[in-house]
């Protein structure tokens, strides 16, 4: 098997934030929209990706 390319690989790692519901944060997997979704309060979507931030 060939190795990805990069763009392959970062395209397979998207996920789809909706921030347009009041109070709360949709995640969701970008290739599978009828899939399961997570749900964050904004603080815990705003302390996850602060976190992220923090990590190379």
């Amino acid at each position: 098997m060939a190795p990805e390319q990069p763009q392959q690989r970062e395209r397979l790692a998207c996920v789809e934030v909706a921030d347009n519901l009041p109070g709360v944060i949709g995640v969701r997997d970008w290739m599978d929209p009828a899939g399961p979704a997570l749900a964050f309060t904004p603080a815990a979507w705003r302390a996850f990706v602060t976190g992220l931030r923090g990590h190379p």
